[in-house]
């Protein structure tokens, strides 16, 4: 986390991901993700979230389909 990175309530993390505010909760609940704790409240900085959508990215593959351009 960046000292100059934003922090973000569970109602921003939620909106950034675009999810419900119950799934970034139970995110925290299962520690899955990184959060900061500030007396009562939480909070998730915005690199956390980009780290997660990036460590779920999942990269298409290519296939060639079978038998396409091969002559017999």
């Amino acid at each position: 986390m960046n000292t100059d990175d934003r922090l973000l309530t569970v109602d921003e993390a939620a909106a950034r991901l675009g999810t419900g505010v119950r799934f970034i909760r139970r995110l925290i609940s299962e520690r899955r993700i990184r959060y900061v704790k500030l007396g009562k409240h939480v909070r998730i900085a915005d690199s956390v979230l980009t780290a997660y959508i990036e460590e779920r990215t999942v990269e298409p593959v290519r296939s060639r389909r079978a038998g396409y351009g091969l002559v017999a």
